[in-house]
């Protein structure tokens, strides 16, 4: 299984981006999927999440209202929509996997997830 997470780079602040997770080895409409971000220093925190049905998601407190996740299962690939960035958005961002099984209120756990992205970079400039 590989989950290749893209589309990170430089933006301004109230700009917008869109990462994309590409999973290989796994259907990702019969998983779970996560982003994750960890800015320098800090800990790995969670920032959204969308169930294997599609039907629900779950976002951090801080980027409700910004954030987007989503997926299209014909490409096999989710996506989180990054709007109105604030510098505080500064940090790499992955994506994962879970298995079906894990409940919504748990996919803001990392230990939930049994595979990563490599991490895409997204720097927001004030």
């Amino acid at each position: 299984v590989q989950l290749q997470a893209s589309g990170g780079g430089l933006v301004q602040a109230g700009g917008s981006l869109r990462l994309s997770c590409a999973a290989s080895g796994r259907t990702i409409s019969s998983y779970n999927t996560g982003w994750f971000r960890q800015a320098p220093g800090k800990e790995r925190e969670f920032v959204a999440g969308i169930r294997w049905n599609g039907g629900s998601t779950y976002y951090l407190d801080f980027v409700k209202g910004r954030f987007r996740i989503s997926r299209d299962n014909a490409e096999n690939a989710v996506y989180l929509q990054m709007n109105n960035l604030k510098p505080e958005d500064t940090a790499t961002y992955y994506c994962a996997s879970a298995p079906r099984t894990t409940i919504l209120s748990s996919l803001r756990q990392s230990k939930y997830y049994d595979y990563w992205g490599q991490g895409t970079l997204v720097t927001v400039s004030s």
